[in-house]
């Protein structure tokens, strides 16, 4: 690779790391070049398909300049930073190259603004096409959709990718309009709806398609939050929410003062509380309340909804219907049909649940087999709850001489 591509990578790999819509970045390292063992992440990124391979992609920007000044992004017009712009044939060239050398399976393209939002977009389909159709190339991409795009060059995009994304990034129009003047909520929505209706064509190919919301660099509650996410979901605009911890890379009066740490475990929650949005059939407004504005970081979204809930505990696991088996904690979908699956066989007791490899760490408080109740914990929210948050240490029994010497002999342990 010439230096100055070389360069360009770099530059352009380190201001594509913020967005986590396309999954995990790669980890540094503190060897060097040449030594056995040394990498270099510049670039490369991991994301997963639907039946949990791990696919690495090219994640990079096709340029960093940017006529936006959104307060929260290392690559806005006001900072003084290195920038650099690869051409189509460039970003074409470069991934065409890791993909034959088998550095990559994919690219996750994004790009800052370049003069306009048209020029920008059509600057990404350049790079498409001469991918698609001068090089054949046929695996993943996922190309970050510029909002304000003329609808035109944005469906051309859409017919060449495999998953399109348009960041949200602040959950409301009054948090955009302090920190990001340039982007309205129903402008960067604008892209997927176009996007979602295309897919909905006749004779069309399905297009997944994603979004990035930023946590703690605004003052909306988790309610909020997840709320947005809902409505998002049941218009069919997104196959997923991607939810960043906010990490201060600016100065700014509009943005939180300086924090120890990115609020992770809230990331952490609201991820949980997305997959009881997606997967288990839960409402935004069943996991948190006018009362419950935030999720509790102590246990998941899942337990907490059933210590508010205890009414419905304990549920017999021989005679509750599907849904109502999703709702029990520690319980996943694939525990649910291994459950449902048995009890056609026989009545089913703890001892069954642990051959058929339920957890029970937390399930074990919100269930009865056979009538039985097998927790030694009182039924009761604030014991459940410490229960859960402090289970009670295992003894180490220390063996003796004669235990560790009878072992050795006949190899039992």
């Amino acid at each position: 690779m010439k230096k100055d591509i070389y360069e360009k990578m770099i530059i352009l790999a380190d201001s594509a790391k913020y967005d986590v819509s396309c999954s995990s970045s790669g980890s540094d390292n503190n060897h060097k070049t040449g030594e056995l063992g040394a990498t270099h992440n510049s670039g490369i990124c991991h994301t997963f398909t639907a039946d949990g391979r791990c696919v690495s992609l090219l994640k990079v920007l096709l340029t960093n300049f940017c006529i936006y000044d959104c307060a929260y992004c290392v690559n806005r017009k006001s900072n003084d930073i290195k920038r650099a712009a690869f051409s189509p044939r460039q970003l074409a060239d470069i991934t065409i190259n890791f993909y034959k050398r088998n550095y990559i399976e994919g690219l996750f393209l994004s790009s800052g603004i370049i003069e306009n939002e048209d020029h920008t977009m059509l600057l990404i389909l350049r790079a498409l096409k001469i991918l698609r159709f001068e090089y054949s190339f046929n695996g993943y991409i996922h190309v970050k959709l510029i909002p304000g795009a003329d609808d035109r060059i944005i469906r051309e995009v859409v017919s060449l990718a495999n998953r399109v994304s348009s960041n949200i990034e602040l959950p409301s129009d009054k948090s955009l309009k302090l920190l990001a003047p340039n982007k309205t909520k129903q402008k960067v929505l604008q892209p997927l709806k176009y996007a979602r209706d295309i897919s909905l064509e006749k004779d069309t190919k399905p297009i997944g398609m994603s979004t990035q919301l930023i946590v703690g660099a605004t003052p909306e509650t988790d309610r909020d939050i997840l709320k947005l996410s809902s409505v998002l979901y049941d218009k069919a605009l997104l196959k997923r929410v991607y939810y960043s911890a906010y990490i201060p890379v600016n100065d700014d009066k509009n943005l939180p003062a300086i924090i120890d740490k990115p609020p992770l475990l809230r990331e952490h929650r609201l991820y949980q509380a997305d997959w009881l949005l997606r997967f288990y059939d839960f409402t935004y407004d069943e996991i948190l309340n006018e009362q419950n504005l935030n999720l509790d970081e102590e246990i998941d979204p899942k337990t907490s909804w059933a210590l508010q809930n205890l009414s419905y505990f304990p549920m017999e696991i021989n005679k509750v219907s599907k849904d109502e088996l999703l709702r029990i904690p520690g319980i996943g979908v694939r525990g649910v049909f291994k459950i449902l699956k048995a009890r056609r066989f026989k009545s089913l007791d703890f001892d069954d649940l642990k051959k058929l490899k339920i957890s029970l760490k937390r399930a074990q408080y919100f269930i009865t087999c056979k009538g039985k109740y097998n927790s030694k914990v009182s039924f009761a929210t604030d014991t459940i709850k410490q229960a859960i948050i402090e289970p009670p240490k295992k003894k180490i029994i220390q063996p003796s001489l004669f235990d560790i010497e009878y072992s050795a002999i006949t190899g039992e342990l």
